[in-house]
């Protein structure tokens, strides 16, 4: 029996819905947020404002581009968090009246999880799906993770940053630089024309699998500040060089542990996913050292590493086939230790 799946996504500042049948992609809209840019992040309240503008839209147009009707949907996914609060709310209540007036299951997915599932994304019916079990390096602006995924229904977290994430060390040291937000694809594109041997910054030596980026965040902030002393142009005659050695610092603290994972857990076939995996640094990167070591790697298409409604809905599908259906008291979750 064919299952139809509606996703909605809206946990930051991307408002998206997708529709998938049988783990095959029919459409996936995205309406993004500018107005953020002024303010150098996003503003949780003008973030929910506006999916409340742009969600009914985005539906209607996702089913129109998948050529169906609303009576054709099985069952509806939906972010329930990680996540800002008021975007959450938004997308878990328009969800919920959704599900109601047309008598349909809900189905509640972990944001982060939907990243992961997005390697599970076909987009033709004879589209290969990744080797298991899969070690995911998951790098976010808020979340840096690795999992072991045994299988669409079984992933276990064996490390994670535990002070800032690998997003926010590329956005807080873009912010000082006076680069624009979001500031990771920004330092991608200068890091591109620069040394990334120009600057040593600090490596944190953290135990286990576990990440830590606020030391490096902190001795790259302790450079600018020394340099300044003697230099007023200093962030401007060095801004490429900065860039190339602190996307080049991140990126190895990130393969580091990846490859300390893929030993301990004895897992060859690895992938990235998140918005960071966009990073044109750290996709080669990736792509020479699972040459080196034999891996088989997977790289997720730029239009999924960032928040998207397909992703929600793959995830979606597969809890389906489990009746992993949400009850309609359900409340959207903004921290991810909620949802554990």
């Amino acid at each position: 029996m064919s299952i139809t799946i509606l996703g909605i996504e809206s946990s930051c500042d991307d408002t998206s819905a997708a529709i998938i049948t049988d783990g095959v992609l029919r459409a996936n809209l995205i309406s993004s947020q500018d107005v953020h840019r002024q303010y150098g992040g996003v503003v949780p309240e003008l973030a929910s404002r506006a999916h409340q503008a742009n969600i009914i839209p985005v539906v209607d147009g996702a089913l129109k581009t998948a050529g169906i009707g609303i009576g054709e949907i099985d069952a509806v996914a939906f972010t329930q968090g990680p996540g800002l609060m008021g975007s959450l709310l938004v997308g878990v209540s328009f969800a919920k009246g959704l599900a109601l007036a047309n008598g349909l299951p809900m189905l509640a997915v972990n944001h982060l999880q939907g990243h992961v599932l997005s390697h599970f994304i076909r987009e033709t019916h004879n589209a290969p799906l990744p080797q298991l079990p899969l070690l995911c390096l998951l790098v976010s602006g808020g979340h840096t993770q690795l999992i072991v995924v045994r299988s669409p229904h079984d992933m276990q977290l064996v490390g994670q940053t535990i002070d800032d994430a690998a997003g926010e060390a590329f956005d807080k040291c873009a912010k000082v630089m006076g680069l624009p937000y979001p500031g990771g694809p920004v330092i991608d594109r200068l890091a591109q024309e620069g040394n990334p041997k120009a600057f040593n910054f600090a490596k944190p030596a953290i135990a286990g699998l576990n990440y830590s980026f606020s030391g490096l965040k902190t001795s790259f902030l302790y450079t600018l500040r020394d340099q300044l002393r003697d230099n007023p142009n200093f962030i401007e005659d060095n801004k490429t060089n900065l860039c190339a050695s602190l996307q080049a610092t991140i990126i190895d603290i990130l393969l580091r542990k990846l490859q300390r994972a893929s030993e301990q857990y004895g897992v060859t076939n690895v992938a990235i996913a998140g918005g960071v995996s966009a990073n044109s640094g750290l996709r080669q990167a990736v792509s020479q050292l699972g040459e080196k070591r034999g891996w088989n790697v997977y790289l997720p298409p730029l239009r999924y590493t960032t928040d998207n409604a397909a992703m929600i809905a793959i995830a979606g599908y597969y809890k389906h086939q489990r009746n992993e259906f949400a009850p309609l008291n359900i409340a959207p979750q903004a921290r991810m230790e909620a949802l554990l």
